[in-house]
């Protein structure tokens, strides 16, 4: 097939992008200066839905998953499940899963490797199967997050583990429910240590755990599976092994990630949106932050309004674990304050290579000086469009709210970084007004 000699036809998502190879051949096209204004429905969360859809695996009933987005990690997930032999239907934004016919243990490298959140089906494997062989997951390059504290966690639980030539291996033997305590409090080992204790003998206490919004989701959805778990949103959680689970219907929370970046749309626009599918307490740090460059929100129901000020205010950042700062939202945050009257600190404690956006917000004027985890932003007036690249998910977000803002054109590449976690992107933002195309 020669490249660009078709259309990639993704669903209502980037939609005429081409695709050959597994490289995106079309740009995305950002005419600056217009302010977003309108409606839009937030989808549901990518981080929350995939460590649900790796849970599944401890069920052997029938998984009814609502608000399901439709975005290109879903789909990897979806194959890492199928390959394990799970049957998988969508249709709009349900997803039916039954793994009562889920006969291998092992997930392949050339799968693995595409996304980071593969290595959840780990604890949910071993927990109900006994064993599993998981290659080494790759995802985006944003900095170092290795797999040390989920293994630390399964051999304090009694498994038996080996890491082998790109392979994490594990058997159940004698595991029971044991205390651990997390030297950081990592959400992807929270998660899969909460899987792999869940059908194992004993009480699982888990000190130290991560206490993001997504972590109550994955408890509320194993407990409606028959699961004894409590204390997810706190930094302790009590796990206590059951003999089985069974199927369930469960709706997604809302993506609070997708919430600040359009919120962050708004204010760097000077916009008027209103957010629909919103839980307030989810983005409470994005929200005081917003506030703090002078932008007023209004919150109402499961609704949240943003009207951004034409004179947005400088302010500092500091990522930390939830209920801090979200280290997903300050590259929108850094785009947003390199327009601000004033000089901004950003720290970034979470992710030491978080920074890959800057060079790229350089190109189109932002002042921005590096030094180690600190980043300093001399706000300007005025950004240029140019021709930049996402190098990863929420980078590319940032370099869309700079285009959005910036005069003239600017195109984006690698689209495929920012499809991974923003469903229908493109269309919700042209919908609140902003002027997109695409560039072959």
């Amino acid at each position: 097939m020669e490249a660009g000699s078709r259309f990639a036809q993704r669903h209502g998502r980037l939609i005429n992008i081409f695709h050959y190879g597994g490289v995106y051949l079309q740009d995305l096209l950002i005419r600056g200066g217009n302010s977003l204004k309108g409606q839009v429905k937030i989808s549901g969360s990518k981080n929350a839905i995939l460590p649900i859809m790796a849970a599944c695996l401890l069920s052997d009933g029938e998984i009814i998953l609502n608000g399901v987005p439709d975005l290109e990690d879903i789909k990897v997930m979806s194959e890492v499940l199928e390959i394990l032999g799970a049957v998988i239907k969508r249709q709009d934004d349900v997803l039916v899963i039954n793994c009562s016919s889920v006969d291998a243990c092992e997930v392949p490298e050339y799968i693995s490797r595409k996304m980071r959140a593969s290595n959840l089906v780990m604890g949910a494997l071993l927990s109900r199967f006994g064993r599993a062989r998981v290659a080494y997951p790759g995802g985006c390059a944003i900095g170092s997050r290795p797999m040390d504290l989920h293994l630390k966690g399964f051999i304090n639980l009694g498994y038996e583990v080996a890491d082998e030539y790109g392979y994490m291996s594990g058997l159940k033997k004698n595991a029971a429910g044991k205390e651990i305590m997390l030297d950081f409090p990592s959400v992807g080992a929270t998660e899969n240590i909460i899987m792999a204790s869940a059908l194992i003998p004993g009480t699982t206490i888990i000190r130290n755990a991560a206490r993001e919004p997504e972590i109550i989701d994955l408890q509320n959805f194993l407990n409606r599976m028959g699961a004894k778990i409590r204390g997810a949103g706190l930094d302790c959680i009590r796990v206590e092994g059951v003999d089985r689970l069974g199927g369930v219907e469960h709706t997604v929370i809302p993506d609070r990630i997708e919430a600040g970046t359009f919120m962050a749309a708004a204010a760097i626009t000077r916009g008027d949106v209103y957010l629909e599918n919103v839980i307030h307490e989810h983005i409470q740090p994005t929200i005081a932050k917003l506030r703090e460059t002078g932008a007023e929100i209004i919150l109402n129901g499961s609704g949240i309004r943003i009207i951004g000020n034409k004179k947005i205010r400088a302010t500092d950042v500091k990522t930390m674990p939830y209920p801090g700062f979200p280290t997903d939202m300050q590259p929108q945050f850094m785009a947003l304050l390199s327009v601000a009257r004033g000089t901004s600190v950003i720290v970034e404690t979470i992710f030491e290579n978080r920074f890959m956006h800057v060079p790229e917000l350089r190109r189109m004027g932002a002042e921005i000086k590096i030094e180690g985890r600190v980043a300093i932003i001399k706000g300007k007036s005025h950004l240029e469009g140019a021709v930049v690249e996402a190098t990863d998910l929420r980078a590319g977000a940032a370099l869309i709210l700079a285009g959005l803002y910036a005069e003239g054109e600017t195109r984006l590449g690698h689209l495929e970084h920012v499809e991974r976690g923003y469903e229908n992107i493109h269309l919700k933002l042209k919908n609140l007004g902003a002027d997109l195309g695409f560039h072959p």
